[in-house]
C-alpha cells in the first residue's frame, strides 16, 4: 500500500490531523472556566488513531503530549470489548491511568463511524483544584499519592450517552472549588466532540480505509524523518548531570543523571543514577519521563517532522524504578513540573555536547507555581498560575525573555485578570537589570512578579527552582542569576526556600516576590561588541557597574564608551571567566561541580 500512496493527500492528511487537533485547542481554551487552563493555556489535546497512537497533538503544551500514548494504551486495555459509541472516559491517577499528576485530568472521547471505533480524541488540562491537604493539589509537603487529592482510574464520564451523574457528584465533593473543576471538565467534553466531528468529517469525505492507510502511512513518514535527523548527530555517549535545589527548609538537591547515546538512527535516554524517588511532591511517572526526553529531541528536528508517534519511535528511554523519573506507588507526583523541566534541561546540556550550535545555554528552570487559596464573602477561591520566564542565549542572539520554557508552551495570566477575580493585587511585574548570564549573547533577564494580600488568612505554596543551582552558561558564558522567593521584601523581609513542605499563612498587605532565574549566557563575555553592551546599558537591562564587572566595558560621560580603560580592562581579563559567573562548558562538568557545593 506504501507505494500508492499519494504525498500530496498525505500532507493534506497530515494538516487536516493538526486542524483537528488545534480545533480541539481552542474551543477547550475560549470555554474553559479556570484562569490556569482560559488564560495560562495549561492544557493539551491530541487527535489518535484507533489503536492510541497520536496522529497530531494541539499546539498547546509539549511535557503532557508524549505521554497521551501511554495513557491511551493504559485506558484501551483496560476497557477492550467494553468501548461503545458516545462514551467519554476521564481519569488522572498516574498509577491508575498512566497519569501525569492528579490536577492533570484527562478527558477521552472514542470516535465510531460506520460502526467501527476509528479514532480517540484526546484532551488533558490542569484543573484549578483536586482536593487535597492544600488549595490548588499541589502540595510539596505530601509524603505519599493519597494525601494529594481525589484519584480517578479510567472512569466512563459518559455511557453511551448518559453523564455519570454520581461520578461527578463524587468529583463536586471533593474539590475546592466544583464550579470551576465541573466547568473546565465539560470544556475538556466540549473539545473532544469538536475532535470526533472534525475525524468523522474527514471519514465521510475520503473513506475509513483511506484514513486508516494515510494516518498509518503518516507515522511512518514521521520516523523516517526522524531517524534522518537523528543521523545527522555524531554518533557518540553524551552525559550530563543536573539538579533540582531540593525540598523544605533544609533542601537536599536532586540529582539527575542522564547518559545520552546516538548510534546510527536512533537514540537511547539513559537515566541511571538519577536520585531515588522522595517524599515530596516532585516525583514523576515514566511517562512523563519519556514525554519529556521526546519534547527535547523534538526540539532539534526540523520543523516538518510530523507531531504524530511515529517521530517517537527510534527513541528509548530507560530508568530505575523507584527513581525520581519513574516513581513507584504511593509517591507523591504533585510538583513533578520541575522534573519534567530539568529532564529536558539535561537533555539540552547532552545535546549541547553534540550540536553546539543548535542548543540554548540554561533557562529559568521552567514555570514558577504561587499558589494562594482562602475564603472570601463565603466562598473559597483559589488562584494558581504558572509564571514563566527566560531562555539561556544561543550561538546567534541574546536570551528570549517574557518566554516559557520549552517543554510548555504556556502564559502569565494577566493582571487585569487576576486583580478582577481575587483579593490580590499585582503590584510589580517586569525585568531586572544585571541578572542576564554573561557571554558573548547575553543570557534573559530574570521575571520578577509581586502579589500583595487584600484578605486575611490566605494559604500560600510555591513550587520555584534555579536557587541553589543557577542556570548555567555554555561555551565560556557565565550562570543567570539565581532565583528568589521573599515575604514582604520591603519591610522585614523573609526568605523562602525554593519548595517550602509547610504552608505560609498570609494576612491583608502581605506581599510575595518572586524573582525568576536568568538564563545562561553563551560565549565568554569579552566576546561581546562593546556597542552591545552599551545598547544593554541604555535600555536598562546592566548597570555601569555590572558592564564593568562581566563585560570589561567601560562607560564615560553621556554613556559614551571609553575605548581605550576598556582595552585595557579587556586585556587583562583574556582567556578567563566572567567576574562572579561561572565559564561552563557543555560537557556536564559544570554540573558536576556544582554538586559539590
Amino acid at each position: 500500500m506504501a507505494g500508492d500512496l499519494d504525498p500530496i493527500l498525505l500532507e493534506v492528511f497530515k494538516n487536516g490531523f493538526e486542524a483537528i487537533a488545534d480545533e480541539m485547542a481552542l474551543i477547550l481554551m475560549r470555554t474553559a472556566h479556570s484562569p490556569i487552563v482560559r488564560d495560562a493555556m495549561d492544557f493539551s489535546t491530541a487527535l489518535c488513531d484507533p489503536a492510541g497512537q497520536t496522529l497530531a497533538q494541539g499546539l498547546t503544551t509539549p511535557m503532557h503530549l508524549g505521554s497521551f500514548y501511554d495513557a491511551m494504551r493504559h485506558l484501551i486495555e483496560e476497557y477492550a470489548g467494553r468501548i461503545e459509541a458516545g462514551d467519554v472516559f476521564i481519569g488522572n491517577d498516574p498509577y491508575l491511568a498512566s497519569g501525569q499528576h492528579l490536577p492533570d485530568i484527562y478527558v477521552i472521547k472514542p470516535i465510531f463511524a460506520e460502526g467501527a471505533l476509528h479514532g480517540w480524541a484526546a484532551t488533558i488540562a490542569h484543573h484549578v483544584d483536586v482536593g487535597g491537604l492544600v488549595p490548588g493539589s499541589n502540595s510539596l509537603g505530601a509524603t505519599e499519592i493519597h494525601q494529594e487529592g481525589l484519584r480517578l482510574p479510567f472512569l466512563k464520564l459518559d455511557a453511551a450517552g448518559v453523564r455519570n451523574a454520581t461520578l461527578v457528584s463524587i468529583i463536586a465533593a471533593n474539590v475546592r472549588l466544583p464550579d470551576q473543576v465541573l466547568g473546565d471538565i465539560q470544556a475538556q467534553a466540549a473539545a473532544a466532540f469538536a475532535g470526533e466531528r472534525g475525524l468523522r468529517a474527514l471519514i465521510a469525505r475520503y473513506g475509513a480505509a483511506t484514513v486508516a492507510d494515510y494516518g498509518d502511512a503518516l507515522h511512518v513518514y514521521a520516523e523516517k524523518l526522524a531517524r534522518a535527523a537523528f543521523r545527522d548527530i555524531p554518533d557518540g555517549e553524551y552525559r550530563f548531570v543536573d539538579h533540582i535545589d531540593g525540598l523544605g527548609d533544609y533542601p537536599l538537591p536532586i540529582e539527575f543523571h542522564l547518559r545520552l547515546t546516538v548510534a546510527a538512527d536512533e537514540v537511547w535516554a539513559d537515566w541511571t543514577g538519577t536520585s531515588p524517588q522522595v517524599k515530596g511532591g516532585v516525583n514523576a511517572p515514566l511517562s512523563f519521563c519519556k514525554s519529556n526526553v521526546y519534547a527535547a529531541l523534538r526540539s532539534v528536528m526540523p520543523r516538518d517532522v510530523p507531531n504524530c508517534h511515529g517521530y517517537t519511535r527510534p527513541i528509548h528511554v530507560s530508568a530505575p524504578e523507584g527513581s525520581v523519573v519513574n516513581a513507584r506507588y504511593p509517591a507523591p507526583c504533585g510538583a513533578r513540573g520541575s522534573t519534567g523541566y530539568r529532564i529536558v534541561d539535561c537533555m539540552f546540556g547532552a545535546l549541547a555536547q553534540a550540536l553546539p550550535t543548535q542548543v540554548a545555554a540554561d533557562g529559568a528552570g521552567g514555570s514558577t507555581l504561587p499558589s494562594f487559596g482562602g475564603r472570601v464573602a463565603g466562598r473559597n477561591f483559589v488562584f494558581s498560575e504558572c509564571i514563566m520566564g527566560t531562555w539561556g542565549a544561543t550561538s546567534e542572539h541574546d536570551g528570549q525573555e517574557g518566554v516559557p520554557h520549552m517543554a510548555s508552551n504556556q502564559a502569565n495570566v494577566p493582571v487585569e485578570m487576576i486583580e478582577a477575580d481575587y483579593p490580590i493585587r499585582i503590584e510589580r511585574y517586569g525585568f531586572v537589570a544585571d541578572t542576564g548570564g554573561p557571554g558573548q549573547f547575553r543570557g534573559g533577564l530574570s521575571l520578577v512578579r509581586e502579589y500583595r494580600m487584600l484578605t486575611d488568612d490566605v494559604y500560600f505554596g510555591v513550587r520555584s527552582d534555579k536557587c541553589h543551582y543557577p542556570p548555567h552558561g555554555l561555551f565560556g558564558g557565565g550562570e543567570g542569576a539565581p532565583s528568589e522567593n521573599l515575604l514582604n521584601p520591603d519591610g522585614e523581609v523573609r526568605r523562602l526556600p525554593p519548595m517550602p513542605t509547610h504552608p505560609v499563612t498570609l494576612g491583608t498587605g502581605d506581599v510575595y516576590r518572586h524573582i525568576m532565574a536568568g538564563g545562561g549566557g553563551y560565549g565568554h563575555p569579552n566576546s561581546r561588541a562593546p556597542e552591545q553592551v552599551r545598547e544593554d546599558l541604555l535600555d536598562g537591562r546592566v548597570s555601569r557597574e555590572h558592564a564593568r564587572s562581566a563585560y570589561g566595558v567601560i562607560f564615560g560621560v553621556d554613556a559614551a564608551i571609553d575605548w581605550e580603560a576598556t582595552r585595557e580592562l579587556r586585556a587583562t581579563r583574556e582567556g578567563g571567566a566572567s567576574s562572579g559567573a561561572a565559564a561552563d562548558s557543555a560537557d556536564g562538568s559544570a554540573a558536576a561541580a556544582k554538586a559539590g557545593r
